[in-house]
């Protein structure tokens, strides 16, 4: 039996498996992911195939290696978004209704928000949009704010980056064009800058409004 380790990868096929993996996977693959499923190979060349992976999908044509949620996914790039909708008929933003899209986007820009200042900006109740969108894992109750009755406060999830394609919030769009994409007349409250909320710890205990 051989005690020798085994043989390093080429740079070539380092590329291809990484490739495979990102397509593979559901999710975005992180790179601290990469490194455990490739544990025969020093970290520095995987990194390395990263980059030069990243480098080849630039002029890829139709697919791009996007930087979402903290990781990597191979999709298609946005300029082509309307010919990939034909083939679906629909957005699969998964079928949301426009008073869901409103809300969620009131929720991304303004987060962390109260659902009583949501309602005031959209005009509506919003409990049971509310109530669909954590269903959805787009949102969740990031804590409470400082004020009589200590409110929940609402922002996104992990799974709103993703479903969106933003690797963090600060990769939103203007309020202008994701309205404009997702087929709402936004709000002008929107457009003002938000003002930093003093927000409480949730407590063992805390459920999400209904």
């Amino acid at each position: 039996m051989s005690d020798e380790a085994t043989p390093k990868m080429e740079l070539s096929q380092l590329k291809a498996v990484i490739e495979a993996l990102v397509f593979a996977s559901p999710e975005p693959i992180t790179p601290r992911l990469l490194n455990k499923l490739l544990n025969d190979e020093p970290k520095e060349d995987v990194q390395a195939a990263l980059q030069a992976l990243q480098a080849d999908y630039v002029d890829r044509g139709g697919l791009h290696m996007a930087e979402v949620a903290g990781g990597f996914q191979i999709t298609t790039r946005p300029e082509y978004h309307e010919w990939v909708r034909r083939l679906f008929h629909e957005r699969s933003a998964t079928k949301l209704s426009v008073a869901a899209l409103e809300t969620l986007s009131v929720i991304a820009y303004k987060q962390p928000v109260t659902a009583a200042e949501i309602g005031e900006i959209r005009s509506v109740n919003t409990s049971g949009v509310l109530s669909t969108l954590l269903e959805r894992h787009l949102i969740k109750i990031v804590g409470r704010k400082n004020v009589i009755g200590r409110p929940f406060l609402y922002g996104t999830t992990k799974e709103f980056l993703i479903r969106f394609g933003l690797n963090d919030v600060g990769d939103l769009p203007k309020i202008e064009d994701m309205a404009q994409q997702l087929g709402f007349e936004p709000p002008p409250v929107l457009m003002e800058r938000a003002v930093p909320e003093e927000m409480l710890p949730l407590e063992e205990g805390d459920v999400p409004e209904q």
